[in-house]
């Protein structure tokens, strides 16, 4: 049932038709719902399109949210809009070039010219993580820095394999690490918890718009696409995405729950926990994640010790 996305009263529809031949979109022949409590539109949105969507999600409007959550995406039978699985599919996308971009980078030796930058449209800003002839005339195929004047922190097993083997351990990566941050929370909101823990994590038995809004609010991650017009430093950007996302996954949890911020920053920080756990065991077990934590820019890494100050300063 949809509802107001000022006050979140249910309302029985958000607007009423008077001409079928009109378009919905431009405002012909329909008449926005005013909610009975609040005296507003009940939602606005249902007349704007994209763009207007897009700008108050970055400035993280709550009405955006609830229209997008309640009203738009979200189902009665607790199921999957198709829009959720295409934009899931070019998030995971953009996390694996963020993730495999962002350890190439670390574990590159400094001033070589050797090292190779992942096969995505995305080009890296930095000279160090350009392709390279020589490289690839010597049969040294690794995307992860591995030079022929300096050894790489990486394992050899890893830098050694082809560049589709290569890709797909990322891309398991990521799929893995979304799936450790998702179903934490998706168990904890579904159990019925017993009186000290039920205060904060509250009940809501429907996964499928718990993950709705997990991967709304994760899109800023799409951000890398400025990359392809102004160059910046590839380290910094992708912390500012993984800020950013922090905030707007916490924003859509405590919209959702309507449970409040601290308890919103805890869910989150159980699924960035369990997401770190994962990545570190994954990266770990390749040999990657000695270098990696030595340079300190997997997310995941990022993402769990800033949780680890989060909870110690609510007091948990």
């Amino acid at each position: 049932m949809p509802i107001c996305i000022e006050c979140r009263y249910p309302v029985s529809s958000l607007y009423t038709t008077y001409s079928k031949a009109d378009d919905r979109t431009l405002g012909k022949g329909v008449r926005l719902t005013q909610c009975p409590r609040c005296k507003r539109f009940a939602d606005k949105y249902v007349e704007h399109d994209f763009v207007v969507l897009f700008i108050d999600l970055v400035l993280i409007k709550p009405q955006v949210y609830r229209h997008l959550l309640f009203n738009r995406l979200g189902r009665d039978d607790d199921s999957f809009d198709p829009s959720i699985f295409r934009l899931g599919v070019l998030l995971l996308l953009f996390d694996v070039y963020l993730t495999w971009a962002r350890i190439e980078k670390a574990t590159s030796p400094s001033g070589s010219s050797n090292s190779l930058s992942p096969p995505l449209p995305l080009p890296l800003p930095s000279p160090a993580t350009n392709f390279s002839s020589n490289a690839t005339a010597s049969g040294n195929s690794s995307l992860l820095g591995v030079s022929d004047s300096s050894p790489s922190p990486i394992s050899t097993f890893l830098t050694t394999q082809p560049i589709l083997i290569q890709y797909l351990f990322f891309l398991i990566l990521c799929t893995l690490e979304t799936v450790a941050f998702h179903l934490p929370i998706r168990t904890l909101l579904s159990l019925r918890l017993p009186r000290p823990l039920s205060y904060i994590f509250p009940h809501y038995p429907r996964p499928a718009v718990i993950s709705t809004a997990l991967l709304v609010s994760s899109f800023t991650k799409l951000f890398p696409l400025l990359l392809l017009i102004w160059s910046y430093d590839l380290p910094s950007s992708a912390s500012a995405v993984s800020w950013a996302v922090i905030v707007n996954n916490v924003v859509a949890l405590e919209i959702l729950l309507d449970c409040g911020v601290p308890r919103a920053a805890v869910l989150a920080a159980v699924g960035a926990v369990c997401r770190a756990g994962v990545g570190w065991g994954i990266l770990r077990a390749a040999g990657v994640g000695g270098g990696v934590a030595a340079a300190g820019v997997v997310e995941t890494g990022d993402l769990l010790d800033w949780w680890k100050r989060i909870a110690c300063y609510i007091g948990f």
